[in-house]
């Protein structure tokens, strides 16, 4: 089973909505049971709280499926217990790289790279443009889907 976790900064917008829009692909594609998809955060700030409610309406409103959750920051162990480490932005890979040790197993990639775009997922936290956020993590989660 491939294991994947999802990071954004807070771990209440970006990366929980990546983890369940995966797990609805992976689903309507009948390949739930080949991976496990969960979600973590670069920083402490919103630790123990659940998803944004920008970014719940967001799924419902495009119908996917998700459950209340709680932050929770990337841990060490993380980077030996996961296969692909999914950043939104650069900022994010920066503190991600530092945490393990520089990425010695080539493990931690930006998501919009798999679209051959090198480019941040921008952060509806601060754009308050959720759409704009579901249709960049579609188009990510898509094409990295295709390739692993």
């Amino acid at each position: 089973m491939k294991k994947i976790l999802f990071v954004c900064h807070g771990n209440i917008c970006r990366s929980p909505m990546a983890e369940f829009i995966c797990r609805k692909l992976l689903k309507d594609a009948g390949r739930e049971n080949e991976f496990h998809v969960e979600s973590a955060a670069t920083s402490t700030e919103e630790i123990g709280n659940d998803m944004h409610p920008g970014a719940k309406a967001e799924l419902s409103k495009n119908g996917i499926p998700f459950e209340k959750r709680r932050a929770r920051r990337i841990t060490e162990d993380d980077y030996k217990n996961y296969d692909y480490l999914i950043g939104m932005d650069v900022e994010n890979l920066y503190y991600m790289q530092r945490e393990w040790n520089k990425d010695p197993d080539d493990k931690v990639k930006l998501l919009l790279s798999y679209a051959g775009k090198d480019r941040d997922i921008a952060d509806p936290w601060y754009t308050g443009n959720f759409s704009e956020t579901y249709a960049d993590l579609v188009e990510g989660l898509t094409q990295m889907l295709e390739k692993i």
